[in-house]
């Protein structure tokens, strides 16, 4: 409740500054569980839950502004990245995970409120990039964090948001 609570006085914020651009925002999230049993192990779609956490994410931030949406070229990240860009009217753009400092500082330049899909020694990397700090690769098992980053002039702020999504697939 906590959580709800605290996205929803973010996103009026969010929403009060997007005139005036001095804040944006940016969330980034590792894509869903992937199917591990798949002969390609390099792009493996998502599993049942991994759709279904997908779909809840688009729920989750369902009230905040997002401006665009980012994914690298892989099946679960544009597939977990799809159903937020769809409810938001948005297609889903590449970026290069190799290439984490430049990212950034488009995501700077362009001042955006933005989701971004990435990978588990890709997203706590780029939100440490985002505010000037050492944020490492986290663990393959781990699906349920969001990086919210804000940023002002530069500078950002980073939040760490955990999700309550329950897979109700056996």
């Amino acid at each position: 409740m906590r959580l709800l609570f605290l996205l929803l006085i973010l996103s009026f914020l969010s929403c009060q500054t997007v005139k005036n651009k001095p804040f944006f925002t940016v969330y980034l999230v590792r894509h869903s569980e992937k199917e591990l049993s798949e002969m390609d192990h390099s792009d493996p779609p998502l599993t049942p839950c991994g759709k279904q956490r997908s779909e809840s994410l688009s729920g989750f931030l369902s009230d905040v502004p997002i401006d665009v949406v980012y994914s690298t070229d892989y099946t679960r990240t544009l597939n977990t990245a799809f159903p937020t860009a769809k409810s938001k009217g948005l297609i889903v753009e590449l970026y290069d995970a190799d290439a984490l400092e430049d990212f950034s500082k488009q995501l700077i330049k362009l001042k955006e409120d933005a989701l971004v899909i990435g990978h588990s020694n890709t997203t706590a990397v780029l939100a440490g990039i985002l505010v000037d700090q050492e944020l490492g690769e986290f663990d393959l098992d781990i699906y349920d964090r969001i990086y919210q980053v804000v940023l002002r002039k530069k500078r950002g702020r980073l939040h760490l948001l955990h999700t309550a999504f329950k897979c109700d697939i056996e």
